[in-house]
């Protein structure tokens, strides 16, 4: 299996052109795992499409399939830029939530900085969830794929690894969820995530999609305006927009190499 691993604000994965094979689920457990495979938070597909310019599907660091990751399709937008398969600095990417939009920006033939349509954000009404000794109020979002949004003081000392996982599968998220733990600083936003599937993660673009739009909701932040968002691996840059999300971000290579069974 030939990879490219890229990353977006350290959200690593692996990226493989072709078809997803069978034997997935094991791929993405064997080659995801940090000390006895490649090491990332999952594999990524790029594909022919019949109804986008690319298709890709994301499959999480313990098999699981996922909708969407933001990170990860700026990387897919680099990736087929970068190497040629397309000359387009405006692409069309078919994901399991819809087709997204990105707008590449070029520097020396390669692209640095890709902004997504993520397209439409549903926030709905806030609940309240009782965790072990804690009640949270949650603010659940759907940007493709589900995010609870919990505002916290002390982010980062906030023990996201004790609550994450249980809020993850908490019954209530009947297919689980991923979790944003946020802090607004100022006119900075902090966020720490805990993603379904992989734990705790450097980055996470439609959590932080998620976030601002909540937050905007909430009238805590400015619609229509790019926000700064800090998470682990870095900034984004968010707008929430008429129910609509815009992300601007980085996506970096790593390196590539060949796995052997």
């Amino acid at each position: 299996m030939k990879f490219t691993k890229m990353h977006g604000l350290g959200n690593d994965y692996l990226y493989i052109l072709g078809e997803v094979p069978k034997n997935v689920k094991k791929l993405a457990i064997k080659y995801s795992n940090r000390h006895f495979g490649v090491g990332s938070d999952g594999l990524v597909y790029i594909s022919k499409s019949n109804i986008a310019d690319f298709k890709m599907r994301i499959f999480n660091a313990d098999g699981s399939e996922a909708k969407m990751c933001g990170n990860g399709i700026r990387c897919v937008g680099k990736y087929v830029y970068d190497k040629k398969l397309t000359n387009k600095t405006t692409l069309k990417i078919e994901t399991l939530s819809g087709i997204k939009t990105l707008k590449l920006k070029i520097a020396n033939n390669k692209v640095k900085m890709v902004t997504v349509d993520m397209g439409k954000v549903k926030v709905f009404d806030d609940i309240s969830l009782n965790v072990l000794d804690k009640t949270f109020t949650l603010t659940p979002v759907n940007v493709g794929n589900p995010h609870a949004v919990i505002i916290v003081e002390d982010i980062e000392i906030f023990p996201i690894e004790k609550y994450g996982p249980l809020i993850e599968k908490n019954k209530y998220f009947k297919d689980g969820v991923n979790v944003e733990f946020v802090e607004i600083i100022q006119n900075n936003v902090r966020m720490r995530v805990w993603e379904r599937g992989s734990g705790v993660t450097f980055a996470c673009g439609t959590g932080a999609c998620a976030t601002i739009c909540a937050l905007a909701k909430k009238g805590l932040i400015e619609q229509n305006k790019y926000i700064n968002i800090t998470l682990d691996g870095g900034n984004l840059k968010i707008k929430s927009a008429n129910e609509k999300a815009f992300m601007m971000g980085p996506a970096e290579f790593i390196c590539e190499g060949e796995t052997y069974d």
